[in-house]
């Protein structure tokens, strides 16, 4: 479905069978594409039931709209996906110490604030 992702990548490792948001997941394509180097995905859809276990987000954070994603990435490739990514229309960045999470919500679409980077 996606010419740098699986399908297995990109699930829910629950095994519930939930979905990437296909629009969100071209802009991550062209993401890849224009940076040129593999990305290692910590983690993609996450099920409201399994998001509740696993994140301080609970039942409706960013991963279980299928419009967010975590990407393994030292500083430098963190840089290079913040400034790709912003050109894709993505406008919301968390980095931690060993990846950076993007997604392109905002008020919209489950009432998340747009324009924001935040740390771990």
């Amino acid at each position: 479905m996606y010419s740098y992702f699986t399908d297995a990548e990109l699930a829910c490792s629950c095994g519930c069978g939930g979905k990437m948001d296909e629009a969100f997941m071209v802009k991550v394509n062209y993401i890849r594409a224009e940076i040129g180097q593999p990305f290692v995905v910590n983690s993609a859809f996450r099920c409201g039931e399994h998001n509740n276990k696993v994140s301080r987000t609970g039942l409706n954070g960013p991963h279980t709209t299928g419009r967010a994603i975590d990407i393994r990435a030292d500083s430098r490739l963190k840089s290079l996906i913040l400034k790709s990514a912003a050109k894709q229309g993505v406008s919301r960045f968390g980095i931690a110490k060993s990846f950076i999470h993007i997604d392109d919500l905002n008020e919209a679409a489950g009432g998340f604030s747009s324009q924001v980077i935040w740390t771990y």
